[in-house]
């Protein structure tokens, strides 16, 4: 069976590759630009993997018309397409223009392209987020839990920072994506993958530090921190990377996940519980660590505990990477020079 993962570089989406290819399926991925492409085939070929079933197509721009379209035309064998490729930064000037437009149109692009040229694509999953679900003005009455049927109340009128501005690019794209499944009588059916934070370890060993993405960038900003300075504020819940990666390759595999939106979540997680993780795991960083305030530890926003992942769990069936060892794998990987 061939996969097509689009953003294939990017950090879930490596590690959606390396599942697949362990797997045996072959995989198609898109990519900005050869060098790109090349640097992930040497990176599969140094892990040992079947470079042979992995190929990539550039994709220069998501955003345009017709982006997907040169890329499916040349790989008719094609019978599932996992869409990862959509803009994650918070360091934007106008967030419709670098964020909300490029997460529709480059799923909408990719959507038509399956539609007029991917015949044989029968499942289509998509990488949303819990963004898309709730946020910080969402409102729970008593007893109420956040389940995949919510939808963040947050609208583009409503946008204050980049924040609300990514969490309404992941729903408006999501929307996007269900009503035209929905509007053009599509022959494939779709899934929508919803992450928290990802953390965890890069697909493979040879990775740029100093260019990580936002999530991992999350874990190495603490890892950076002098004795005497603050902990910074941060909590929500999270994911590991090679769980959410796995949670894409069930989402295509099982029936039981046509037409759902699906949680990847393991937990809660906060910098305090993370900075108490890799100071107890190495004896080298509690020395140079900020202490912070244990207690902080276990200060969680109320809606944390308040997500109903039952139809989530009962779909995906596999038990989910705590956060110990998500932070510890990740430590380890990024200290090791």
């Amino acid at each position: 069976m061939s996969i097509f993962v689009s953003g294939a570089t990017g950090f879930i989406a490596q590690n959606i590759v390396k599942q697949l290819l362990q797997a045996n399926y072959k995989v198609v991925g898109s990519v900005r630009t050869q060098e790109k492409g090349d640097a992930l085939k040497n990176n599969i070929k140094d892990a040992s993997l079947q470079a042979e079933n992995f190929t990539y197509e550039i994709v220069a721009d998501i955003g345009a018309e017709g982006a997907f379209d040169d890329a499916l035309k040349a790989h008719p064998e094609l019978e599932v397409f996992i869409h990862t490729a959509s803009p994650v930064k918070f360091d934007v000037k106008d967030v419709k223009k670098e964020l909300i437009e490029p997460a529709i149109n480059g799923t909408t692009n990719a959507l038509k392209a399956i539609q007029q040229y991917g015949k044989n694509i029968k499942r289509v999953v998509v990488t949303s987020s819990l963004a898309a679900v709730a946020g910080s003005r969402t409102v729970l009455k008593d007893g109420e839990s956040v389940t995949e049927q919510n939808w963040n109340p947050v609208t583009e009128e409503e946008i204050k920072d980049p924040s609300d501005g990514y969490a309404v690019s992941k729903k408006l794209a999501e929307e996007a994506v269900w009503k035209f499944a929905k509007d053009k009588s599509t022959h494939f059916s779709v899934t929508t993958i919803l992450p928290g934070l990802v953390t965890g370890p890069q697909a493979f060993p040879n990775f740029d530090r100093d260019g990580l993405n936002f999530s991992s960038e999350t874990i190495n900003k603490l890892l950076k921190l002098k004795p005497n300075d603050e902990v910074p504020k941060g909590a929500g819940l999270f994911v590991d990377v090679r769980d959410c990666a796995r949670a894409h390759i069930v989402a295509f595999e099982k029936e039981s996940a046509v037409n759902k939106r699906l949680f990847a979540v393991a937990g809660k997680f906060n910098s305090q519980e993370v900075l108490d993780i890799i100071r107890s795991s190495f004896d080298e960083l509690d020395q140079i660590s900020p202490k912070g305030n244990p207690e902080d530890a276990k200060k969680y926003a109320p809606r944390s505990d308040r997500y109903d992942q039952s139809v989530t769990r009962s779909v995906l069936g596999f038990e989910f990477i705590d956060l110990k060892k998500s932070v510890v794998d990740t430590v380890n990987q990024l200290l090791d020079d």
